[in-house]
């Protein structure tokens, strides 16, 4: 009878693989949980990350606008008293003089009002050259007129702006300014700031612009520490090579060897 009754009776699991079953649920949990705790702390790293960079990125920026404000800021008090006599604008940071001012119709020669509005922005441009380590670049603008066929003084309005840029370059180094500080760009009659639809216009076409500009990286020489340059003709750079993002055509270089932006008013006959 008692045989008969423990042969009934199945034997129990041992404790230990019920045990051993649960620890191992437990340690596959406790490694998913890892596991996506790792893949947050991934994500929020690279999240952290972008918005370092971001932020890095941001404060850079802010801080060259405010240099860039600050430097016109500058340049504008230096030349508030040209500017209250209405002898130039000052837009962007760049120095306008009007065509008209500067020189005759279908000429390169300066006038004499235009040597003395020049002169009028020497000391001003010295002394802000003498605090930031920038140059300056002298750019000669035209209309779109085309030069007459008759005009042998001037193939093209690019050679007109071009020759009219070297003038002012030139004006400016012989008043003191030093020559590696200063080079010359033509713009021909691109970058309008006006219709060419009217005489009004072109009018406003026809200008030279002065614009400080960052120095070329491998110039060696700080602010009041200008380099040496043998001649005003080594500042004289081909269009290809102007520092101007926006420039959109070239001046050929064997025609002028300039690029610099000058005033032009278009020669007629």
């Amino acid at each position: 009878m008692k045989d008969e009754i423990e042969a009934g009776v199945e034997p129990a699991a041992p404790v230990w693989a019920v045990f051993g079953d649960l620890m191992s649920v437990m340690l596959g949990a406790f490694v998913l949980v890892l596991m996506g705790v790792i893949g947050i702390q991934l994500e929020l790293s690279a999240r952290l990350e972008s918005e370092v960079r971001q932020h890095q990125e941001e404060t850079l920026r802010r801080k060259t606008l405010e240099e860039t404000l600050m430097q016109r800021q500058t340049l504008e008090q230096a030349l508030a008293r040209p500017i209250a006599e209405g002898r130039v604008t000052l837009v962007d940071g760049r120095i306008g003089i009007s065509g008209s001012v500067l020189f005759a119709l279908n000429s390169a020669q300066l006038q004499d009002e235009g040597r003395e509005v020049l002169k009028s922005l020497i000391e001003p441009l010295s002394g802000y050259l003498q605090s930031h380590d920038e140059i300056l670049m002298v750019s000669g603008f035209t209309d779109d007129q085309q030069v007459h066929e008759g005009n042998r003084r001037f193939a093209d309005n690019w050679e007109l702006s071009a020759q009219r840029a070297l003038t002012v370059t030139r004006a400016l180094i012989d008043e003191g300014i030093p020559s590696s500080q200063v080079f010359a760009a033509a713009f021909g009659a691109e970058q309008p700031v006006a219709s060419n639809a009217d005489e009004a216009g072109r009018s406003k076409n026809r200008r030279v612009e002065i614009a400080p500009v960052p120095r070329p990286s491998g110039e060696q020489g700080g602010p009041g520490q200008p380099m040496h340059s043998e001649s005003a003709d080594e500042n004289i750079a081909p269009a290809g090579s102007l520092p101007v993002a926006e420039s959109t055509s070239q001046v050929s270089a064997d025609k002028t060897q300039l690029a610099a932006p000058a005033t032009g008013e278009k020669p007629r006959e």
